[in-house]
């Protein structure tokens, strides 16, 4: 009976598979013969059945960038991007949507110790650190052992140092890991979808505006306020208050 439910299972997936294929492929028809709206809600429909990927969110937003929707064109690039953020094509795309935004905000730059800091912290992903932690935990026990069951003086000394040096490694990889974790945590960015909104300085409607964001504009959210407003903050340091209505969470 089990493996009667199981063929049955791998079969339901496997025909639910190809008709999510064909439907991407039908997309992509409309897609190449102008028919941006349609192959829109095509794409739209592959997402709403919980299939994701990169090329579903890279063509979707090429569709997006066709209309000159600048919002989903920029939303859909950066979903695209953390599917696969090595690629060129969605860089290059995502650059041309951004040439699109109204606002110009320009990033902080980070120099000396924090920026060398970061960029080794992003170099891996929290999993990869901790791989490399475990791995460095195995080496040193296996130079430990034959540190312990060896009896030439310059082996004993050479595998002595070379098993503390595993352990400061693990050290060191663990706590990249948990920083990388970190890291991940406080990244929540959203992109603006209103065409235009007013940041508040106070989660109220009676609030002074402290400046005004366009549609396309990334942000970083910090906390909400009664579902209603989100603390946002800017890439260049500035912060306040939008309504959450106006945004779209990465």
């Amino acid at each position: 009976m089990k493996k009667i439910v199981y063929i049955l299972t791998l079969l339901i997936s496997s025909i639910s598979f190809a008709q999510n294929t064909a439907l991407f492929d039908k997309g992509n028809v409309a897609y190449n013969e102008g028919n941006f709206q349609d192959a829109i809600t095509i794409y739209e429909s592959v997402l709403n059945k919980g299939i994701h990927s990169s090329e579903l969110y890279f063509n979707l937003a090429n569709a997006y960038y066709k209309l000159n929707r600048v919002a989903p064109s920029i939303y859909y690039y950066e979903k695209a991007q953390q599917l696969s953020p090595h690629d060129k094509d969605i860089k290059n795309n995502l650059s041309f949507a951004k040439n699109m935004t109204i606002d110009a905000i320009e990033s902080v730059p980070e120099i000396g110790f924090s920026k060398l800091f970061k960029s080794v912290i992003n170099s891996f992903s929290s999993d990869m650190w901790a791989i490399l932690a475990v791995a460095s935990v195995l080496l040193f026990v296996i130079l430990f052992l034959s540190y312990y069951f060896s009896y030439n003086t310059n082996k004993k000394r050479f595998l002595f140092l070379s098993s503390i040096a595993s352990l400061c490694v693990m050290v060191l990889t663990l706590a990249f890991a948990f920083q990388k974790q970190a890291y991940n945590q406080n990244d929540n960015p959203a992109i603006v979808f209103a065409q235009e909104s007013d940041i508040k300085a106070e989660p109220n409607l009676r609030s002074e505006t402290a400046f005004e964001l366009h549609e396309g504009t990334k942000v970083q959210i910090i906390e909400s306020y009664k579902k209603t407003w989100t603390k946002i903050r800017l890439s260049d340091g500035k912060t306040g208050w939008i309504a959450t209505q106006d945004i779209k969470a990465l």
